[in-house]
């Protein structure tokens, strides 16, 4: 069990591979200080997250300082396990989401918030106001448009949809590729509860829609609807 930010880092760093380096790199546009490739498989990651998730949180503030991709990876796994856990209190939750939120910044990678977001934003907004998420979507920083609409799958599981449609609402005209395709992923599953709404949105917005969000929202539609929506 790695409880310090820093055994977790040595501990990665026993895994290195410079086949693993090479593939992590090419995600990268560039090599800079601050983020740097140790070279660690996904699952070693995750692994190790799990094994390390009685981690502090001010540790784990630690690893979110880390220039290592793969141990800000390490960070947001733990904060998922945590979130996730039943015996988690409120007033844990509450510290998970406030770290999340204080330290986007550093959760700065669409797999980070896709890996976290959900259970650690989402989940400690269940009971709560959600206008938040609003916020975010209006965020001129992508990783926190990203969050708003990923953190509404924890709702959609619940058949709670007017979330993921409020927020898709925002964001569908966005500019970013990520965005558009998370927008898109979301409004699908959202459909799979109740295709009625997804195709009273899809009249609404697809003939503006953008290509990559349009694609993913239409991919478990029929033929017919496909050919329409994507003619409008």
């Amino acid at each position: 069990m790695k409880l310090t930010a820093k055994e977790f880092i040595n501990e990665l760093k026993s895994f290195q591979s410079d086949a693993e380096k090479k593939k992590i790199r090419r995600y990268f546009q560039e090599d800079d200080a601050d983020n740097q490739v140790i070279g660690v498989r996904m699952k070693r990651i995750f692994d190790l997250a799990k094994d390390s998730a009685d981690m502090p949180l001010n540790e784990v503030s630690k690893l979110l300082d880390s220039p290592y991709y793969e141990a800000r990876m390490g960070a947001v796994s733990i904060m998922d396990f945590q979130a996730r856990r039943k015996s988690t209190t409120d007033e844990h939750r509450k510290e998970l989401f406030e770290l999340y939120i204080s330290r986007h910044d550093r959760i700065n990678s669409w797999d980070f918030v896709d890996r976290s977001a959900p259970h650690v934003v989402g989940g400690y907004l269940q009971d709560k106001p959600r206008d938040i998420l609003c916020k975010l979507a209006r965020s001129e920083n992508i990783w926190e448009r990203r969050t708003a609409i990923v953190a509404t799958w924890f709702f959609i599981r619940k058949g709670e949809l007017d979330d993921t449609y409020e927020i898709a609402e925002i964001l569908a005209d966005d500019e970013e590729v990520l965005i558009q395709k998370a927008v898109g992923s979301w409004i699908r599953e959202a459909g799979k509860r109740d295709e009625q709404r997804l195709l009273g949105f899809l009249e609404k917005h697809a003939a503006g829609m953008p290509r990559p969000m349009l694609t993913k929202a239409v991919e478990k539609l029929d033929k017919k609807q496909k050919e329409y929506f994507r003619n409008k």
